[in-house]
């Protein structure tokens, strides 16, 4: 999500988000050979149960599965549960929670400036961050996320848009209904994001369902348009066996 840069408060923000985001990239290159399907059974996600799914992409790659994650006792507990990609961890996130300890720690500016990126790391549209799913592990630069929304907020079309709305600099989008593997009914966007800092743009993936529990997004991002290429096995492995927890 982009966090303004029009004043000099907007320009720390996404300096020090940079910053976190590329040190994070920076710990994946002694690994960047190896690909999903490649990874050893041993970077299983922690908490997750064994599984033989394999997920296809546009280019038919296929990535196998590293377990099952969403029910509970798995390592991140979902309104949904799927497959993850063989070498990719997965580690819950209690938006709130860090919402809340940010707020009560923000004191003059520095504590403003991490009040706002907490939130805008944390919080995009109608949904929050409940989950991400690390690609580093398994060489690639980018994660899955998943964000979640209160019960009653069910027409996922509209989440979805909102979602993507909130991002801004995003053009190119191309709505379409899909239906997951577990049988639920959602909606997919696939569509371009433009860095106004770095001044590229790269392609991003996000699909919506509807459940009881609230709405649920699963979005794919990737350092640019090839990593996301490159990680698209394991989204539509994660859209393949998606399901009700």
């Amino acid at each position: 999500m982009q966090v303004g840069v029009g004043s000099v408060r907007g320009r720390v923000v996404v300096a020090v988000a940079l910053a976190a985001v590329l040190g994070g990239c920076a710990e994946s290159a002694d690994g960047a050979g190896k690909s999903a399907s490649g990874a050893s059974p041993s970077d299983r996600s922690e908490g997750a149960t064994s599984g033989g799914t394999r997920g296809e992409g546009a280019k038919g790659a296929a990535t196998a599965s590293g377990g099952s994650i969403g029910a509970a006792g798995s390592s991140c507990e979902l309104p949904v549960r799927f497959d993850i990609a063989q070498g990719w961890k997965a580690k819950p996130i209690d938006a709130e929670k860090e919402l809340s300890k940010s707020s009560k720690s923000s004191k003059g500016s520095d504590g403003d400036l991490n009040g706002a990126l907490a939130d805008a790391f944390l919080r995009q549209g109608p949904v929050t961050t409940a989950c991400e799913i690390d690609a580093k592990p398994a060489g690639h630069i980018g994660f899955l996320r998943v964000w979640t929304g209160k019960p009653g907020d069910a027409d996922a079309g509209s989440v979805l848009r909102r979602f993507v709305a909130a991002e801004n600099n995003v053009s190119k989008e191309k709505y379409h209904s899909v239906k997951t593997g577990g049988g639920l009914d959602g909606v997919e966007v696939e569509y371009l994001y433009t860095s106004k800092l770095l001044e590229e743009t790269k392609k991003e993936t996000a699909l919506a369902v509807s459940t009881p529990d609230g709405p649920v997004v699963l979005h794919l991002g990737g350092m640019d348009s090839e990593e996301h290429d490159a990680m698209r096995p394991a989204y539509e492995l994660a859209k393949q066996t998606l399901k009700p927890a």
